[in-house]
């Protein structure tokens, strides 16, 4: 299995005004706020990626690719992500790379905010010829803008970019334990996520 992303986050979906307010950073002159803007983009990026990683959540909406060799259930699979608003593309390509378009009245989505799933309209999902693979394109993530965000886990990406933040010169950001102010907010969605359970039939 392969997850791979189609779009990425802009800049200006970044909540850097805010962010730049949680550290007390001055707005400054334009160049002065510019230059700021380019080293807080990486600790906000580098925090949203690491609260996913936990949560198994996409924060801000973007475009996915999802490889896959063979279903985990017949009728119903799980997403790797959550929540998926959209499922846009569904492809079987065998060993040879012919590739055939699954017509979207045979399958449906599943909407849930911690275990989506992509789900036959029949008795079964489209097999995956031996040597083959299925790609399932989709659309995750809580909305295009930061304020979709449930209130606690914006508040998590705020409090792990400060820490990355004051943190800067000792540490590569990603690495060690998470502060344990944002591991209390995101403890929720992380339970979640475990308490999904099994594979659906």
């Amino acid at each position: 299995m392969m997850l791979s992303e189609l779009t990425t986050v802009p800049d200006a979906a970044l909540p850097l005004a805010r962010f730049r307010e949680h550290l007390r950073l001055g707005s400054g002159f334009a160049d002065a706020e510019a230059v700021e803007d380019g080293l807080i983009v990486p600790f906000l990026r580098a925090a949203s990626v690491a609260v996913e990683a936990w949560t198994g959540k996409v924060l801000i909406e973007r475009n996915f690719r999802w490889r896959l060799e063979r279903w985990r259930g017949a009728r119903v699979q799980d997403l790797p992500v959550a929540p998926v608003s959209a499922i846009t593309a569904l492809r079987v390509t065998d060993r040879l790379d012919w590739e055939v378009v699954v017509d979207p009245a045979t399958w449906r989505l599943i909407p849930d905010t911690h275990r989506p799933g992509l789900a036959a309209r029949g008795a079964a999902l489209p097999s995956v010829p031996e040597g083959g693979f299925v790609c399932v394109d989709f659309t995750a993530g809580f909305g295009p803008d930061w304020d979709d965000l449930p209130a606690d886990l914006a508040q998590a990406v705020m409090l792990l970019a400060a820490h990355y933040y004051e943190y800067r010169h000792e540490m590569r950001m990603g690495e060690g334990v998470m502060p344990y102010g944002v591991s209390a907010l995101i403890e929720r969605w992380r339970n979640m996520r475990l308490l999904a359970g099994g594979p659906r039939r």
